[in-house]
């Protein structure tokens, strides 16, 4: 069935219908939120876990003044300064979570070496995870999984990406013969490999943001979703021109406070903003050529996002615990859920699968959600899903739903930008997610907020936070 939504959609673009004005962007500008009538969740581990607080690194296009660390250096710089930023001691973390996309084959339990390098004890067990673009928001779950069955109490989460340095592998066949010539015992053997070696054997594989069933790059498969749910140019670049002016004004704020600036070695300076926030004009935009389907593609390289170094570290823990150590937990971790479809026609429909069936199993509608904070991969990706959920054709054809969830309201979707703007090291934006959600609901006045997210592989992510009623700004 999925198969065929690309051309059903093209075929019968009023299908959806759905025009500009559910996802207007005249009033986005506009900040703040109501807080509804305070619903009680239930508490369903026993253990009411809470996200403490959490921190990252400036996130930095690649390329730029981390280009000279390896990936473990910037995840050192997370776990230490969430300890700092808490008060709590090393020694007092029983866990340690994080989450990679591209391995650095030297370190490839990222997580143990950066805690190692970091001064954590060395009886801290750590794992990593990957899940693409969701892989810190799989370290949290996967750290609450870890309290709800009693096994830690105080887990740390996190996630870091490192696109300055990737792997770039020699080919197989070069890989081959060099393996058969580290068994080689006589020089006649080592002459025989030798003489076998070919030109094409020194091409490199260079890796790529590409899906391995299908082969298409992550960017064709927005340039196609654009297409089918009719997002235009103009739309995904007014999106992308949104995020930006977020962005820069909750940076010029100070409301990005989950920021901790780094020293970085050889570098002359202390890192402490996001480099990627760029507001433009929209003739500015228009000017850009199409970035993967050439003539007619919409995604360009200024409304997709681009690749980012950085590192983000959370505290999770219990209420209980919390109290114990004197801490303030910004929000409670209520509910989350994974979803997965088709890898091809419907590779970033994370959100439209996961929102709904996490609000299903946490007892909330639409209209509780104060806070929205949803993963920008391509404007055009945001713009398919708004335009997928406020869909009752799409929810009865491709959902197995009566009718449509309906598009969440902008006016309190991504307020401080988004990863358009601020920047996306695949592993560690989860966690930004979850700490814009837990903070803006601070500030404005909310009870429930919604983090969301697509991945590679066809996957998603929704997870609910509930602000806690210790939290106070930072």
């Amino acid at each position: 069935m999925a198969s065929h939504i690309a051309r059903n959609i093209v075929k019968n673009p009023l299908a959806l219908g759905i025009t500009q004005k559910h996802y207007g962007f005249v009033r986005t500008l506009s900040l703040g939120s109501q807080l509804n009538a305070r619903k009680n969740l239930p508490d369903k581990t026993g253990k009411n876990i809470v996200l403490v607080d959490g921190i990252r690194t400036p996130f930095l296009l690649s390329g730029t003044d981390y280009s000279k660390l390896m990936p473990h250096d910037l995840a050192r710089q997370a776990l230490l300064g969430i300890v700092k930023k808490t008060g709590l001691s090393k020694e007092q973390v029983d866990y340690i979570i994080y989450g990679t996309v591209i391995q650095e084959v030297k370190t490839s339990n990222i997580a143990r070496e950066a805690a190692l390098a970091a001064g954590y004890s060395n009886k801290t067990p750590a794992h990593t995870v990957t899940m693409a673009c969701i892989s810190s928001n799989a370290a949290i779950t996967t750290g609450m999984g870890l309290i709800a069955s009693g096994a830690y109490e105080v887990i740390l989460a996190g996630g870091v990406e490192f696109m300055s340095d990737v792997p770039i592998r020699l080919n197989r066949k070069m890989r081959s013969l060099l393996l058969r010539a580290n068994k080689a015992k006589t020089p006649q053997q080592k002459l025989q490999l030798l003489l076998s070696l070919r030109p094409g054997y020194f091409v490199p594989e260079l890796p790529a943001v590409a899906e391995f069933s299908s082969g298409e790059t992550m960017g064709h498969s927005a340039d196609r979703l654009a297409a089918s749910f009719g997002a235009s140019r103009k739309e995904q670049d007014d999106y992308a021109l949104r995020s930006h002016t977020l962005a820069q004004q909750a940076q010029e704020k100070g409301y990005l406070t989950d920021l901790l600036p780094v020293k970085v070695q050889g570098v002359d300076k202390t890192i402490d903003k996001d480099n990627g926030i760029r507001v433009s004009t929209p003739e500015q935009l228009g000017k850009l050529k199409p970035a993967f389907i050439k003539p007619h593609g919409t995604i360009t390289a200024a409304n997709a996002s681009f690749l980012t170094d950085g590192a983000s570290a959370a505290l999770i823990t219990t209420e209980a615990k919390a109290k114990q150590l004197g801490l303030k937990p910004k929000a409670y971790l209520r509910d989350f859920t994974f979803v997965s479809q088709d890898p091809i026609d419907q590779l970033l429909l994370g959100p439209t699968y996961a929102t709904p069936k996490v609000l299903e199993k946490a007892g909330l509608d639409m209209k509780d959600i104060d806070v929205w904070e949803v993963h920008e991969a391509f404007a055009g990706q945001i713009i398919a899903n708004l335009k997928a959920m406020d869909s009752d054709w799409f929810a009865q054809n491709y959902m197995n739903r009566k009718s449509k969830l309906g598009a969440p309201d902008l006016a309190k979707f991504n307020l401080w930008g988004g990863s358009l703007s601020i920047g996306h090291p695949f592993a560690a934006t989860g966690v930004r997610l979850c700490m814009h959600t837990a903070n803006r609901l601070v500030r404005e006045d909310g009870q429930f907020g919604l983090v969301t997210a697509c991945a590679a592989g066809g996957q998603g992510v929704a997870m609910i936070l509930e602000r806690h009623p210790d939290a106070t700004p930072n």
